[in-house]
């Protein structure tokens, strides 16, 4: 079973190939999810990539927690499981203006 890890801090020059080549050195890479502005469709700075082994996963946090790309040093950690945002009862979507205060 494979092991999904964070990649933060990373270079917004920086795209999903580059990623995927680079933790290739540490065993396989079966995805990489790489985080982007819905509207610009530019990254966000962080990117998820499945590694296909815990061993291989093991590898690239120790191999690339620290390390330079793109001139920014990557957070490289394991992914923590996805927290379901509206659970507590609020609109995920939630802006500044209010109907009912007016601002």
């Amino acid at each position: 079973m494979g092991k999904k890890l964070y990649v933060g801090n990373l270079s917004f020059t920086i795209d999903a190939n580059q990623l995927s080549d680079t933790f290739a050195h540490c065993g396989m890479v079966e995805s990489v999810n790489l985080i982007t502005d819905r509207e610009t469709g530019r990254s966000k700075g962080f990117a998820f990539i499945e590694m296909s082994s815990e061993n291989d996963a093991q590898n690239a946090i120790e191999k690339y927690n620290g390390f330079e790309m793109g001139g920014r040093a990557m957070n490289v950690s394991e992914a923590k499981p996805q927290e379901n945002r509206a659970s507590d009862g609020r609109s995920p979507r939630r802006g500044r203006f209010s109907a009912r205060t007016g601002y």
